[in-house]
C-alpha cells in the first residue's frame, strides 16, 4: 500500500522537491518503492523550469486524500493542507514552520528552525551516509536557494548555507548565486500569468482569532515588472476576499536585490494591517523596506495583532 508524501496547498518548488527528494530518502533507507511523491495542484513557474530542465516527471497531483496514508512536507498547519486531510491517516510531519498540529496519536514529527525543508532533508541524506545524484542535489539546492531569497532572507540559517555548499559540490554549480538568480528571473516572469495566478502563485491560509487571512508573496528581480497590474490585482484581491469568506488578503511582492516589498492589501480592518505592518496603507497599498520574509516577518505580527 502506497504512502503519500505530501506538501502544502499551491504548492512551492521546497514543496514539490522535499515530496520527491523525501520519497526517494524513505525508499532508500528502507528499501522499498512504497513512498510516493504527489502533489495538491499544479505547480509553479519556477517548479516547472527546474523540474524540465532536469527531466524530471511532475508528481501526480493528488486532490483529495480521504483514507489515504500521508506523510506531510514543508506543512503541518490544517488550512494549508489537501482536501481530505482530516479523513487521512497522517503518520508523519517533516518541516520548518511553527506547529499548529494535532493529531490522535504519536506519529513522527521534525521541524527544524531552517530556512527550507529540504534543508532537513539534505541533512539526512549527508548524515546518514545515504547517496543522492546530481540532479537531486541540484532539485535540493534549488529549492533552499529560493525558501532563504538566495540567503538573504532573515529565515537562513549557517546550517542552510553549510547544506548550500555541500550541494552545490554534488550539483557541479560553481557559482550558487548565480544558479539562484536564474530560478528567480523565472520565478519573476509573470506576463503570462493572470492577477490571480500571481497571488495564488505562492500563498498561504492563517486560521487567526479575527478569521481566515490569506497571504501570497511573489519574489522579483524588478518591481517595475508590477507597477502597472497593481489595481487589477487589488481587485482580484478585493474579489478573492469576499468569495472566500477572508477577514483579509494580501499580497506582498518582494525586490530581492534591494530587500524590500511592496504591499497590496484588501481587508476589513484597515487600522489593524496598518498595526501589524507599521505603516500606513495609502491607496490600499505601501512599499516597506527590508521586510521580505513571511514565515518570520509577517505572520508573526499578523499573529500578534489579530490572535
Amino acid at each position: 500500500m502506497s504512502i503519500y508524501i505530501i506538501g502544502h496547498k499551491s504548492p512551492d518548488l521546497d514543496s514539490v522537491v522535499a515530496a520527491i527528494t523525501y520519497s526517494d530518502y524513505k525508499n532508500k533507507t528502507e528499501n522499498t518503492d512504497k513512498y510516493v511523491p504527489v502533489i495538491t495542484e499544479d505547480i509553479n513557474q519556477e517548479t516547472k523550469y527546474l523540474l524540465k530542465n532536469l527531466d524530471i516527471a511532475k508528481p501526480e497531483i493528488l486532490s483529495n486524500v480521504e483514507n489515504k496514508e500521508l506523510i506531510l512536507v514543508d506543512h503541518n498547519e490544517g488550512t494549508q493542507s489537501v482536501e481530505g486531510v482530516e479523513k487521512a491517516k497522517v503518520i508523519e510531519v517533516l518541516d520548518h514552520h511553527k506547529i499548529v498540529f494535532s493529531n490522535n496519536e504519536p506519529i513522527e514529527f521534525t521541524v527544524k528552525p531552517w530556512g527550507a525543508t529540504c534543508t532537513i532533508i539534505a541533512d539526512l541524506y549527508l548524515k546518514n551516509n545515504i547517496e543522492f545524484d546530481k540532479t537531486l542535489a541540484t532539485l535540493m539546492l534549488g529549492a533552499i536557494l529560493v525558501d532563504t531569497v538566495i540567503t538573504k532572507s532573515p529565515t537562513c540559517t549557517q546550517k542552510d548555507i553549510e547544506i548550500i555548499e555541500k550541494l552545490s559540490v554534488v550539483a557541479e554549480i560553481k557559482d550558487w548565486k548565480e544558479f539562484g538568480m536564474e530560478i528567480f528571473k523565472v520565478r519573476s516572469s509573470v506576463s503570462e500569468l493572470s492577477d490571480l495566478e500571481v497571488i495564488k502563485s505562492d500563498f498561504k491560509n492563517f486560521e487567526l482569532k479575527a478569521g481566515k487571512f490569506g497571504v501570497g508573496q511573489v519574489e522579483t528581480v524588478d518591481l517595475s515588472d508590477f507597477k502597472n497590474r497593481e489595481d487589477s490585482i487589488l481587485i482580484e484581491l478585493e474579489k478573492l476576499r469576499n468569495e472566500g469568506g477572508y477577514h483579509s488578503v494580501v499580497l506582498f511582492l518582494t525586490d530581492i536585490i534591494n530587500e524590500g516589498s511592496q504591499f497590496l492589501v484588501s481587508t476589513t480592518d484597515v487600522e489593524k494591517i496598518e498595526k501589524a505592518l507599521n505603516k500606513k496603507l495609502i491607496n490600499n497599498r505601501v512599499y516597506i523596506n527590508g521586510l521580505i520574509s513571511r514565515k518570520k516577518q509577517v505572520a508573526p505580527k499578523f499573529s500578534e495583532i489579530f490572535n
